[in-house]
């Protein structure tokens, strides 16, 4: 191939240029298509990994489609279909961090648990259950933790069988469901606010009670008791409330 050369004008590319260009575009193209592949071949493996986790159910639903779903289940089934994503993923971090709050009103005439410890007093919770505050926030923030529904999908008050119900019931299911996803308390501090009845020398047996159903030690169970200084619903002694906070640690 021949270029003809006008004098004072731009003169020709070469041959050698022009291929060069070609290779690059050629290999960025190539470059780009391998990323493509490999991330679309990750994408598919995660997903069939969710799959297989949720198969248990008889058919296969995203976590989303699940959680809303288990709603529409009742009792002990419930929380079996739980247990399909409360399986240890490879990717789990190895601490997890969950919150609960809970809050019942108070009437007279009605007993009082809190921690599992029946306490005599003039009012008690307006509840389902047994109403202990303390339990249901310590169970929201371990079924939290572990991305898993709250504790009024898995026993909501509309099902009979859970009227009157000891809330140990719910805390057990929680531990059983956080085992299974391979993890174990790192500690629990708990924030009771209570105007009525005080609670310094009850707070040892409550503890001692989460030590057992949780299967941990003594020292990674913290509890404290505040008034709220007569303010609200729970300053007037109308409403009690707790705060939950739960680490859990991955088993090695």
């Amino acid at each position: 191939v021949e270029f003809s050369w006008i004098p004072h004008a731009t003169p020709p590319p070469s041959l050698a240029f022009i291929d060069t260009l070609k290779m690059r575009r050629i290999l960025a193209i190539f470059i780009i298509s391998i990323h493509l592949t490999l991330v679309s071949s990750s994408y598919g493996t995660r997903r069939g990994a969710r799959g297989a986790r949720l198969q248990i159910l008889g058919r296969t639903l995203s976590p989303a489609k699940f959680a809303k779903g288990a709603t529409r289940s009742h009792g002990v089934n419930r929380c079996f279909k739980a247990r399909a994503m409360s399986a240890p993923i490879d990717s789990d971090p190895l601490v997890r961090i969950g919150h609960g709050w809970d809050i019942h009103r108070l009437e007279a005439g009605l007993p009082l648990t809190i921690g599992g410890v029946k306490i005599p007093f003039e009012k008690g919770t307006v509840a389902h259950s047994d109403g202990d505050v303390l339990y249901h926030s310590l169970t929201d923030a371990i079924l939290g933790a572990i991305g898993m529904p709250d504790i009024g999908q898995l026993f909501p008050d509309t099902d009979p069988r859970w009227k009157g119900a000891d809330s140990h019931v719910f805390m057990s299911e929680a531990h059983k469901l956080m085992t299974e996803r391979g993890y174990r308390i790192g500690n629990v501090d708990i924030t009771l606010i209570v105007q009525k009845p005080k609670l310094k020398d009850i707070k040892p047996e409550m503890a001692e009670n989460i030590v057992g159903l949780l299967k941990t030690q003594p020292s990674r169970v913290n509890i404290k008791a505040r008034t709220h200084e007569n303010v609200d619903s729970v300053g007037e002694v109308r409403a009690l409330a707790c705060h939950a906070v739960v680490l859990l640690e991955k088993i090695q």
